[in-house]
């Protein structure tokens, strides 16, 4: 059987874990954006990895006197990532507040031509050799994808997505999301976990070439209640 060819877009996020050395988040994580933005435009903390087009909109606004993430995308694909280690057996609880203010126009995580979405964030689980073999889970806001479909991608078999929200039923309102991260791991990969290496919040709209705009806050990894 041939090896898999691991498209651009992926090989790239993947890359993140070469070129920068996580920090261990033993204690978990909290990340509210109140740090604002540093000297390249981005969250204090995180890196910009660019994957189609030359631009990128990325802002910190506040909305009801709190600072929030802000992502919009123009017939472009990027996103923001943060590396930490942290074992997802012991911290699994993964939450986050989400809104959608646009999709991408026909939009299907399903579809490898039109493999776009508003709202995605990625928890990367590093393995040996990590450009090749790190595994994905992704948590999306799809366009035409049903809520709770479980969606290996197209373009990559090391990326695999649940779709937690869908289409226009929410559009514009913040929504609340819990997640466990490790069983959430062996339900699409079958297998025990490795250690997680950070996080990836991503918006993209190349493929549909369209546009997309979302909104992130208080996003936590911590211990079962």
């Amino acid at each position: 059987m041939r090896a898999a060819q691991i498209p651009f877009k992926y090989i790239v996020l993947l890359l993140g874990s070469l070129l920068f050395s996580p920090v261990f988040a033993g204690d978990g994580l909290e990340e509210h954006f109140s740090g604002g933005l540093n000297k390249k435009g981005l969250p204090k903390g995180w890196e910009l990895k660019q994957w189609f087009g030359d631009t990128h909109r990325v802002g910190i606004i506040e909305e009801k006197g709190e600072k929030v993430l802000n992502l919009g995308s123009e017939k472009n694909s990027f996103g923001i990532y943060k590396e930490f280690e942290f074992d997802s057996k012991s911290l699994p609880v993964l939450t986050w507040r989400w809104k959608v203010a646009q999709l991408p126009e026909g939009g299907d995580v399903r579809k490898k031509k039109k493999d776009d979405q508003a709202a995605q964030l990625y928890v990367m689980f590093p393995r040996f050799p990590k450009m090749v073999n790190t595994h994905l889970v992704g948590y999306i806001w799809d366009t035409s994808t049903p809520k709770g479909e479980k969606v290996t991608s197209p373009k990559s078999s090391n990326t695999r997505y649940i779709v937690l929200q869908s289409g226009k039923e929410h559009l514009g309102e913040w929504i609340a999301e819990k997640r466990n991260i490790y069983e959430d791991y062996k339900t699409l990969f079958g297998e025990e976990p490795p250690e997680a290496g950070g996080i990836t919040i991503m918006i993209d709209s190349n493929d549909t070439e369209s546009s997309a705009e979302s909104y992130f806050d208080d996003i936590q990894i911590a211990k079962s209640e």
